[in-house]
């Protein structure tokens, strides 16, 4: 059997019941962390915590050569772990259909994704959502400044008067991760005067909610990841309230958004 069970979003606390109770059976445990990563806790932690020893793989190691974690779950029951909701990725999607094709059992075990605590934690309402997108280190895609893409599907959004969930690159190998004033002085480019909201470390005992223009965002430290933006589109008045409550929104700024 292969069960693939989302960790949350925080720490080895973040899992479900359901998740721990399925890890507690589980023979063996596989995971990942270049999808997402726990900042609150080290693969040491985890494997303390559930009392199982944590085989960590590489990117190539899941995608391209995951025929022995197949061969496992073939005979024994095999955990396989990722930061958040396990099927947010597709390359899990892909590794469940493998198995399915081989005969294997597969199960899943959501967490909670930093979309959703995203919503939960600004007040803004999930149904009015668009297309999400990730912002990549310039280095990465081979380019100064947004991708052309990102601006794209942004821009997108907000003529239908949506909000989008804007994922920070990172590289958790290198120990990199992108900042939320780095990602706002990126989009500050296109939008200047633009509403931005920060949510830093969504899951953890102390999240942030920042509310304001994007070059203000810029200016400002945000502290620890990991971090994600939402640019906002047109606000319902109680998702307005919301953001100058939680998010210290300012009335001139929320103003040009409220329908």
């Amino acid at each position: 059997m292969l069960t693939f069970i989302g960790l949350g979003l925080y720490d080895e606390r973040s899992i479900t019941v359901e998740g721990r109770e399925a890890l507690a059976d589980a023979d063996r445990a596989v995971a990942e962390f270049y999808t997402s990563h726990l900042v609150g806790a080290t693969v040491d932690d985890l494997a303390a915590y559930h009392d199982i020893d944590i085989d960590v793989r590489d990117r190539a190691g899941i995608e391209q050569h995951p025929e022995d974690v197949l061969d496992a779950a073939e005979d024994e029951h095999v955990a396989f772990l990722t930061a958040g909701d396990t099927m947010i990725s597709t390359t899990h999607v892909d590794l469940r259909l493998r198995a399915i094709e081989r005969g294997i059992e597969t199960r899943v075990i959501h967490g909670v994704t930093a979309q959703t605590a995203a919503s939960g934690l600004t007040g803004l309402q999930n149904y009015r959502f668009g297309k999400a997108v990730t912002l990549p280190f310039p280095y990465a895609h081979g380019a100064d400044g947004v991708p052309k893409s990102v601006v794209e599907s942004i821009e997108a959004n907000r003529e239908r008067g949506l909000h989008t969930v804007v994922y920070l690159d990172i590289k958790a190998d290198r120990g990199e991760y992108m900042t939320a004033d780095v990602a706002a002085e990126m989009l500050a480019a296109d939008w200047t005067d633009a509403l931005g909201v920060v949510v830093a470390r969504a899951g953890s005992p102390d999240p942030l909610v920042a509310a304001d223009r994007f070059s203000a965002l810029a200016a400002r430290d945000f502290g620890d990841p990991l971090h994600l933006l939402v640019v906002p589109g047109d606000l319902h008045h109680v998702e307005s309230e919301a953001l100058a409550t939680l998010g210290g929104a300012s009335a001139d700024v929320l103003a040009a958004y409220e329908r």
